[in-house]
C-alpha cells in the first residue's frame, strides 16, 4: 500500500507540475522577461508567505512538513568554501537542472546579505522540456559562517533551508544543510525523497569543484 501511494503522489506531483508548467506558458521554448520573472516572484511571495518558517502546518489542512539534514565535508579552508558555496550562480551546472538564475534585489541590513531571486530549471518530462521557477530569498550571515533560504515553487511546495559551515580540526570544512519541506500531504515523501537527492547531488557537485579548484 506505501509503494502504491508513493506511486500515485509521483503521478500527481507530475500532473500538478506539468499542468501548472505549461498553463503558464513557462516551456524551455518561450522565454519570460526579467520583469515578468520579477513580477512573478513577487506574486508567490505575496501569496505564499513562502519565506515564513512559522510551525508546521495544522492538522486538516492538507499539507504536512518533513524535515531532512545532509552534510558533506570539503578539503577547503571554511571563508573560502561559504564564499563559494554561498554564491548561487555557482550552482548552475552543479544543481541538477539549473540554467539560470535571475536576481532581483540584493542588499545588506544589520550585518545579512538578502538577495530575491529566481532559479529557473529545465527539466526533461516525457520527452519534452519543462521550465520551472523557484522562487526564493537568500540572507547570507558571514560573521557566523550560514545562510538561510527560503523557496517556494510549483505545485505549491515550500523549502525552509539553513546551510552551516564548520571548520574542522584538519582545515577542511563540514557543510550541513537542514531542510524543511512543506508540501500537500500526497506529495510531502515525494517531495522530501526528490529534494534530499537534489541537495545531496549539488554538494558532490561543489565539493569536486571547490577541491578541484574550478570554484
Amino acid at each position: 500500500m506505501k509503494k502504491l501511494l508513493q506511486v500515485l503522489a509521483a503521478q500527481l506531483f507530475a500532473a500538478a507540475f506539468v499542468l501548472t508548467a505549461f498553463s503558464s506558458g513557462a516551456r524551455a521554448d518561450t522565454t519570460q522577461t526579467d520583469a515578468e520573472l520579477a513580477a512573478e516572484w513577487q506574486t508567490a511571495w505575496d501569496t505564499y508567505k513562502f519565506y515564513d518558517s512559522s510551525p508546521p502546518p495544522l492538522p486538516g489542512s492538507g499539507r504536512t512538513r518533513q524535515t531532512s539534514t545532509i552534510s558533506v565535508t570539503i578539503n577547503a579552508p571554511v571563508e573560502h568554501v561559504f564564499t563559494a558555496y554561498s554564491n548561487i550562480n555557482n550552482h548552475i551546472g552543479k544543481a541538477a537542472f539549473l540554467k539560470r538564475v535571475v536576481t532581483y534585489k540584493d542588499w545588506c541590513q544589520s550585518g545579512i546579505r538578502y538577495i530575491n531571486f529566481t532559479a529557473i530549471e529545465d527539466i526533461p518530462y516525457q520527452g519534452t522540456i519543462v521550465t520551472s521557477n523557484t522562487h526564493a530569498q537568500q540572507r547570507i550571515n558571514k560573521d557566523g559562517l550560514f545562510y538561510e533560504t527560503d523557496t517556494w515553487s510549483q505545485p505549491n511546495v515550500a523549502t525552509h533551508q539553513r546551510i552551516s559551515f564548520n571548520q574542522l580540526s584538519d582545515g577542511s570544512t563540514k557543510v550541513t544543510e537542514r531542510l524543511a519541506f512543506d508540501a500537500d500531504t500526497s506529495l510531502i515523501d515525494f517531495v522530501v525523497t526528490n529534494g534530499t537527492a537534489s541537495h545531496q547531488q549539488t554538494q558532490t557537485a561543489l565539493k569536486q569543484a571547490i577541491e578541484s579548484g574550478e570554484l
